[in-house]
């Protein structure tokens, strides 16, 4: 069973469609993904376009819900976040990828931290609407 909200189930859940930057949230934990919404809503410029609670599905998401910005998890059951970035930014290297968790960089492959590729990385507790802008503004 899939686990993507697509942007038109979004829409029925009364999120916001007229924002700029689209945005797929990826993170296997409810409340979290709960939470990512209430911020994007808040965030001025900023739609939810799609969730997904796996790798896998957030591959799959990007296809269908043609995000600007994936806001993923880095520890996920199954395909993890770091994983499912690099073949994100393989197939679509327009899209905007922001590694979130609970832990420090130091869980991320040197290579992510030195170069910012295939994502960026913020910690879960310091997202904030005014994050989100920053860095889609540096990109």
């Amino acid at each position: 069973m899939s686990s993507v909200i697509t942007e038109g189930q979004a829409a029925a859940a009364g999120l916001a469609e007229t924002a700029e930057v689209r945005t797929l949230v990826v993170d296997d934990q409810e409340a979290f993904r709960d939470a990512l919404r209430h911020l994007i809503g808040a965030s001025l410029g900023f739609t939810l376009v799609g969730e997904a609670t796996s790798g896998e599905d957030a591959i799959a998401a990007v296809e269908t819900c043609t995000p600007h910005m994936v806001l993923m998890d880095v520890r996920m059951p199954g395909l993890g976040g770091i994983e499912a970035a690099r073949t994100i930014a393989e197939r679509h290297p327009d899209v905007m990828i922001v590694l979130i968790s609970v832990h420090g960089e130091e869980e991320l492959p040197r290579e992510l931290v030195e170069r910012g590729r295939p994502a960026a990385f913020v910690h879960k507790q310091n997202l904030r609407p005014h994050v989100l802008r920053e860095l889609w503004n540096a990109r």
